[in-house]
């Protein structure tokens, strides 16, 4: 068997993961914690925080043991250790411990890059834990966890387990687990539904999609039910502002087959689709006028309005209307 190399080796020296995503941190840990007890079942875990390690208590946990046992030695938050703290583990990283591997959460950035970058000088294994702040990001990940367990599952699955269970990492991973143990064969959009029922209707998406499709009171339903389930009212406004553009860019758009216009617009196939269905009924005048009532609504909810509720529901009124306004003549 190939020897692994460093970057591969869970038990190398040094671990740094680097990010603010806590799933990703917390894998990190476990992957390391797991290779080690499972090359040493009584392997010693200390898990720290900055307050925990103070100056002198690195050299402590990492001086050469009587029975020569195996030891992980988590620090978290390391970006936020004292200088003189950093200055012992900048030491350390000099001439690691054998049987010891350090394990460094930093959250990237300027605070403690000192630390940072020693830590990479040093030939630290590196893991990257970023943020997901972004749809296109969850979805890849729904898409990798799903691969991981050895399961299929389509595009609009995955897309409709991201709109319902939101941008929790733990969530979408539980979920994703959940679905793999309870589904024989491909996972797809319909399974979903059954699962998630309650959550996909409470989705921003949902709410965008029944006022691009001219569905007023559902979509004002769906608003409403968001609302009062926990969805920012941020999240509605940029999911209405997704579904009109979308909207605006397949109607400009010249005809073709859905793969050609995905590389065009920058949209999924299954997606031109869909929006090719809502988008019957819509003016050019009509996505104006709901782009800047979607404009109002994101003021609203930011700050610049007294009701952002109210701001919503006028936004997908307007939008629902336009949608039907070719039918208005």
């Amino acid at each position: 068997m190939a020897k692994k190399t460093a970057d591969e080796d869970p038990l190398a020296p040094l671990t740094l993961a680097v990010g603010q995503e806590e799933l990703l941190l917390d894998r990190a840990v476990q992957q390391v914690v797991a290779a080690a007890r499972a090359a040493d079942a009584d392997t010693d875990v200390r898990d720290l925080t900055p307050d925990q390690l103070q100056p002198g208590t690195l050299a402590e946990l990492t001086s050469p043991s009587l029975f020569a046992e195996r030891k992980v030695v988590v620090v978290r938050n390391a970006q936020d250790l004292s200088a003189d703290t950093i200055k012992d583990v900048k030491a350390y990283l000099g001439a690691p411990a054998e049987e010891i591997t350090l394990v460094l959460l930093h959250a990237g950035g300027v605070k403690g890059k000192g630390l940072l970058d020693a830590a990479r000088k040093a030939g630290a294994r590196e893991v990257a834990c970023p943020k997901m702040t972004k749809p296109a990001d969850r979805l890849a990940f729904t898409r990798s966890e799903f691969r991981a367990l050895g399961r299929s599952a389509t595009p609009e699955a995955c897309q409709a387990l991201v709109d319902a269970v939101g941008s929790d990492l733990r969530e979408l991973a539980s979920a994703v687990t959940q679905l793999a143990a309870d589904v024989e064969g491909t996972i797809d959009e319909a399974v979903v539904g059954r699962y998630y029922t309650g959550r996909a209707e409470a989705s921003s998406f949902t709410v965008a999609d029944r006022a691009v499709e001219g569905r007023t009171a559902e979509a004002l339903e769906a608003l409403r039910w968001s609302l009062a389930t926990g969805v920012a009212p941020v999240l509605i406004t940029s999911a209405l502002a997704q579904g009109v553009r979308a909207i605006g860019k397949l109607s400009g758009a010249r005809g073709g087959r859905p793969a050609d216009l995905a590389r065009e617009l920058g949209m999924p196939p299954w997606k031109i689709d869909r929006v090719r269905q809502q988008m019957r009924g819509w003016t050019p005048d009509g996505v104006a006028v709901a782009l800047r009532a979607v404009a109002e609504a994101d003021a609203g909810v930011k700050g610049g309005g007294d009701d952002p509720e109210y701001a919503l529901e006028k936004a997908v009124v307007t939008i629902a209307r336009a949608a039907r306004s070719r039918g208005r003549g």
